[in-house]
């Protein structure tokens, strides 16, 4: 067992929180019981995912992808007021980390792709509220683009969306989870052959097309589910509770 309050301050130092200034807040969203014994990690605070882990038996749930974002309407109203109801009621509590845990070098979800992908870091790479959260490195061999592609679906378990670039075969590939697309002309100009991200917009495919670079939309939700995973497994080592993620299936 541990407190609520030690598990958040500790992983708040853990991520280094203060550094960020995010679009969301990050560590303790919603308060619940004040004695955490068994943790629960998904992507998104959706109402399935509350809905699943307090059918699990969660004192506390941690997210990716929670609450209370810029620029959204602050009214506690309709999908809004289903999930905080849902989460005050049964007593759960809801911690959030979403660009420190993207950024993590260990248990972020750049670095926990990059494992899952079998891919070597050798360095950083793009801006994000003045932080550096790409990361890029060689492929241990060359690889057409269709090979690329087949190894994303096979790692991630989903075809990704592969936009043709002007090399036949890939060594050096840059990669950001998520909604991190923008970041194409900072691995072009970082002199790379290929980059993944997790979503794809209109403007990505020409960019892709004109500078020649591989691109590879692999999915926001697909390469988004191991850093909470590596983070929560982590939690329930250092304080000795259980720890579950519940994955709810997202086509994106």
């Amino acid at each position: 067992m541990v407190t609520l309050r030690e598990l958040v301050d500790y992983t708040n130092s853990e991520l280094d929180v203060g550094r960020f200034q995010d679009y969301c807040p990050n560590g303790l969203q919603v308060e619940g019981r004040q004695e955490i014994n068994k943790l629960v990690t998904g992507v998104t605070a959706s109402l399935a995912l509350v809905e699943a882990a307090v059918s699990a038996g969660a004192d506390a749930i941690l997210v990716h992808h929670g609450y209370f974002w810029k620029g959204e309407d602050s009214c506690i109203t309709g999908m809004k007021r289903r999930r905080l109801q849902h989460l005050l009621e049964s007593g759960t509590s809801l911690l959030a980390y979403h660009l420190p845990l993207d950024a993590h070098p260990v248990l972020g979800n750049n670095a926990q792709l990059a494992r899952v992908l079998d891919f070597t870091v050798s360095g950083s790479f793009g801006q994000d509220e003045g932080m550096e959260l790409g990361l890029y490195g060689e492929l241990e061999q060359d690889m057409s683009g269709a090979a690329l592609a087949e190894h994303l679906a096979q790692c991630l378990g989903r075809a990704p969306q592969h936009i043709e670039g002007a090399c036949e075969t890939i060594r050096s590939v840059g990669w950001c989870t998520g909604a991190a697309q923008s970041y194409i002309e900072a691995a072009v100009a970082q002199g790379l052959d290929a980059f993944i991200s997790g979503e794809i917009s209109e403007q990505t495919v020409h960019v892709a097309r004109e500078c020649g670079i591989h691109y590879f939309s692999a999915g926001h939700h697909a390469t988004e589910r191991f850093g909470v995973q590596a983070l929560g497994t982590y939690l329930g080592e250092q304080f000795d509770i259980s720890h579950r993620f519940i994955d709810i299936v997202n086509p994106v």
